[in-house]
């Protein structure tokens, strides 16, 4: 179990790009295991490598310039992930490094997907949008801090709040899936099946 998801500080990659679709966030020759890790060396694969084997980076790909290395935020245009409804898709965004995602707006699946992963999707206007873009563009130290409680991103000084459901905000500070805050319930489901064999 995570320990949940408060707060992040981290620089920003600008992927200036809409409509990005899960087969260009991982593409489907890679979906070979069921495991979650080992899928960020192949994030992007397609717009980041110049062959199939991986040995010749593209200079010209954002993820690929100096100055965004190790950054943990993804800033992005709309309709982030749609496509396929692949969970792959955070599971390499996540083992890259990615703790947050920034964009007009997400295809649904992937966002509950991000959710589930512990990756926050944070929806903002095209205007913020496009002032984020600048303020990166200016400084690509930029800080994006993020406050989950308050459900705010700051950066620059500037104050950005976004809106969460309640269940999405407490599957990510609780650092729960589905799975698991089902599994909260375990002596109310084991009770009830026990109910349910005698009746039967």
């Amino acid at each position: 179990m995570s320990t949940g998801f408060s707060t992040h500080t981290g620089k920003a990659v600008p992927l200036d790009q809409a409509n990005v679709d899960t087969d260009q966030i991982i593409p489907k020759q890679f979906l070979t295991s069921v495991s979650r890790k080992g899928f960020g060396k192949n994030l992007f694969f397609d717009w980041r490598y110049l062959n199939a084997d991986a040995s010749r980076p593209d200079p010209d790909f954002i993820l690929n310039y100096p100055q965004h290395q190790g950054a943990s935020v993804l800033l992005t245009r709309e309709n982030f992930g749609c496509g396929s409804s692949r969970e792959h898709a955070p599971w390499a965004l996540g083992d890259y490094g990615f703790k947050v995602i920034v964009a007009t707006s997400f295809a649904d699946i992937f966002y509950g997907n991000c959710i589930n992963n512990q990756i926050l999707p944070i929806q903002l206007s095209s205007e913020h949008i496009d002032a984020l873009f600048d303020a990166v563009k200016r400084d690509h130290e930029t800080e994006f801090k993020v406050d989950l409680h308050a459900q705010c991103l700051v950066v620059n000084g500037v104050d950005y709040s976004f809106q969460i459901s309640a269940p999405h905000k407490f599957t990510l500070t609780s650092g729960l899936d589905s799975i698991g805050q089902t599994l909260l319930h375990d002596e109310a489901i084991t009770q009830f099946e026990s109910k349910q064999l005698s009746w039967q």
